[in-house]
Formats: C-alpha cells, structure tokens, sequence
C-alpha cells in the first residue's frame, strides 16, 4: 500500500502546527507537503517590534526546514486547486510552475491585508501583515524623521513626523505605541532635533481602542497611548488619501506621508476560489475541520470558518490563539482519517489576551486576570517567549540589549515602497526588479507583470465595492 499523501498549503500558526503535529503523529509512514511562499514560519505577534527596532527581522522567523526535517517543503504560491483531481497548481519563487497530488489537504492560507473602498487608500497606504511591510515601515519612520531635520519649512517638517494609523486592534494599537517610543528615541537628546515632536495618530470608527477585547484592557492601552502623547481619535477614519496626507471623515485635512493600514483581515482570496460554501469568505467546516461534501479536505486558521462550540451560533475569530489550536487538531483529525486514533472536536475557550506596548508597558488579562503595567509586561513578554516554536533566547538577548543599549535608527533601504503594495495577495512576499527573470504565465485572471516586476505577489481579485465593511 502507498503511503498517502498530505498536503499543507499555508505555513502560518495553523499550517504550521499542522505540520508539526502530523510529523510527530505519522512518524514517517506518510509523504507530508508544506507548500509556502516563504521558507520560514512568521511569529506575527512580534512584528511591530520589528518595525520599532528593538528585535532583528530573523529572530520573529522560525526555519520551516530546520524545524520541520521530516515534512517536505516546496516554497510557491498556489494558483489553483482541482479537488476533482486532487491536485494543487503552484508557481515558484522564480516564475516555474508545479503541480502536487494529494490525498488529504489542508487549507491553511491565512488571510491578507482588508481593503475598503476609499479613494487613494490602496496608492498611498501600507499594509502591516508580513515581514516586507515592518522592514519598510522601520526604514520609512527613519528616513521621514531624517528628512524633517533637514527641512527649512516648519509645516513640511510637520508632516514628516506625522504618522497615521488606520485600526485600533490588537496590530495597530501596537504599531503606534511602539511608534511613538521608536520616534520619541530618535528625536530625544539629538541637538539638531531640538523642538521637534513625533506625532502619532491612532484612528478607528469603533468607539474605543481594542473593540474586541475586553473593557479594561482598552482602557489601559488607551491611557497608556494618551499618556505616551499618542493622538486617539475613536469614531474616526480616513475619507481619503493622498500623496500629502489623509482627509479624515471628521473634516480635518492632516499632512503626512506615513498611512499604516491596520483595519484588519480578509481570508486569504485562494479559499473563494474553489467554489465551496463561504462564511464571509471563509470556508465552512464541520467541528472536525473538515469541508463538508469533501472529506479528504480540511481547512482551519484564518481561511476556515470553525464552529465555536462555546458560542453556539457562531464561529472562532480569526485569531493566532485559535489558528495554533485548530492546527493541533487538524493534524490528530487526519492521523485517524487513516486508521489512527480517534477524531478531535475542536473546542476552545480563549485563555486571555496580552497587547504589548513597548517599554514595560502591556495590557494582559491570562485566565481573567487583568493586569496592567510591570505585571502585565513581564506576562506578555512570557507568553510570547513560551508561544515562539523557536529563537527564544535570541529574542530574549534582543530585548536585554534594548534595555540597555540605545536602538540602531539607521535605515537600510532593502524594502522600497512599490515593493510591498497594499493590494496584494501575497503580504509575505516583496516585488523585486525582474532583470534576468523568466516570464511567467499569471494565474487565471491576473495581470500579467510588468517590465519593472518580477512574477510573484500578484494583484487581488477581491477588490471591495461600495458598503464593503
């Protein structure tokens, strides 16, 4: 008898752990395929200190070969999925194409950078879902707090350190508060920046900061960013971008050159394409995880539409918390596909939310508990050391070194802005020069690249329309 084959598409906190979990399980008795564009696991929770300098790009990455020996990994983007045939349409990093025959497959795509319909917002804005997009934005933040020193006009060197961020969730609200300290530090004890003042503006229609956590977490994150000198403003969005700045939809006209998009996620577009039943374009599954009417599929994280047995009615929020959990049971729910063990329901009851703030600075409440300030940093800082699958003591190295020594604000220009477009279904992923590229035929109803770009993050085809929310 062959052994069968798994295929995992995707290698966020599900694929991931799908992965990891089905390896330990099948124990070399079946051909495990993790397909990702990337060779490494993303640890997303610590991204926006990336951007603010206190961690190194490759300490919030794991190596998927190095931690995964006994799973194969082919490094591409999926085009296509026949589940007829059982087969999965890739293309790789440098433009060929492949295909990979399954018996079992796991959708675990993840999910991209949410778009709404306004005016100048996919031109002049930028995403905070991959690495790319934190390497840019650290160098961006640099470059504009430079370029202010030397500007002779007040009013433009205003807008140089002015720094908008669309979404008061669990990303934005980190991305500003550890903004304002990574500018605050450049600015302070500089003689030639004397009377200059970063400003950071926090934006969001919901009515306060953290909407989907708990009261008393958002009101600690919300002094705590005012005290910082964070400028939030609940209730409001943006009403348009342009290359000078944003119109917020309170009237203000706001020059700037920074827009962060945090206004949250959309189900990455590869899980509406296979004409499966959606929620929100997330694909159903039963309590197992599995596609109903295609039993040799699964589906969980943020592509998945999981019942929540806690909340009869609805479905898990698309969370790295869940994501990690849904792996586990995945991998357990496939092993007795093929005879072992027993299947798993998942059910899950949330075990509490750490928001880091920067400095010793967070907002925890683990088991209900609610904490804030030292107590809720050293918390945060643990969970997260206890999350990693890897690189626990380089990161932990980098955050005593940032205790102690003053950050390295130098900007590498490695990641140009054209690279890490907002309307992309390939976050993870920077556009490159493509001189010496071969050409690629795009997928089904993509445009094909131009002269200056190489094959790659392709545009999406899940543009919003107007009342998109």
């Amino acid at each position: 008898m062959s052994r069968p084959r798994i295929v995992i598409v995707g290698a966020g906190f599900a694929g991931y752990r799908t992965a990891q979990t089905l390896s330990r399980l099948a124990r070399g008795r079946a051909d495990i395929t993790l397909l990702n564009p990337t060779d490494y696991f993303l640890y997303l929770p610590l991204l926006p200190q990336v951007a603010a300098g206190i961690l190194e790009p490759r300490r919030v990455t794991v190596s998927l070969s190095g931690t995964l020996p006994h799973v194969k990994l082919v490094l591409g983007e999926s085009d296509r999925i026949d589940l007829d045939a059982r087969q999965v349409h890739y293309t790789g990093p440098e433009g060929e194409g492949g295909t990979l025959d399954y018996d079992r497959l796991v959708l675990a795509a993840g999910s991209v950078n949410k778009l709404l319909p306004i005016p100048g917002v996919a031109e002049h804005a930028h995403g905070f879902r991959g690495l790319p997009e934190a390497l840019y934005l650290r160098d961006h933040v640099t470059r504009q707090v430079e370029l202010a020193t030397a500007a002779d006009d007040p009013k433009r060197c205003a807008a140089r350190c002015t720094f908008v961020v669309v979404g008061a969730g669990y990303t934005g609200t980190e991305v500003a508060a550890h903004g304002q300290l990574f500018t605050d530090a450049q600015v302070d004890k500089h003689p030639m920046r004397t009377g200059m003042r970063p400003r950071w503006l926090l934006l969001d229609i919901a009515d306060r900061v953290l909407p989907e956590l708990d009261e008393r977490l958002s009101r600690t994150a919300d002094t705590v960013l005012r005290e910082r000198g964070v400028d939030v403003r609940m209730g409001t969005s943006v009403k348009e971008a342009t290359h000078d700045g944003v119109l917020l939809t309170d009237g203000e006209f706001v020059d700037t050159h920074t827009l962060v998009w945090c206004v949250g996620v959309r189900p990455d577009p590869l899980a509406e394409s296979l004409g499966l039943p959606l929620e929100r374009g997330r694909l159903l599954v039963d309590t197992h995880l599995r596609v109903p009417g295609r039993p040799e599929v699964f589906a969980c994280g943020d592509a998945a539409a999981v019942p929540d047995l806690e909340k009869p009615g609805s479905y898990t929020p698309m969370t790295a918390q869940h994501a990690w959990r849904q792996g586990k049971v995945c991998a357990h729910n496939i092993a007795a596909s093929f005879g072992d063990g027993r299947r798993r329901v998942y059910r899950h009851k949330d075990m509490g939310f750490v928001v880091d703030l920067g400095g010793v600075k967070a907002a925890a409440n683990p088991l209900g508990v609610n904490l804030s300030g030292v107590a809720a940093g050293a918390v945060t800082r643990g969970y997260h050391l206890a999350a990693m699958p890897g690189n626990r003591v380089r990161v932990a190295a980098d955050w005593f070194l940032d205790a102690v020594l003053p950050r390295q604000a130098v900007q590498l220009g490695l990641v140009r802005s054209w690279s890490v477009p907002l309307d992309t279904a390939s976050p993870e992923l920077a556009r490159v020069p493509a001189e010496g590229r071969p050409a690629v035929t795009p997928p089904p109803g993509q445009p094909a690249p131009g002269p200056d770009i190489a094959p790659g993050p392709v545009r999406r085809t899940d543009r919003p329309t107007e009342g998109d929310s």
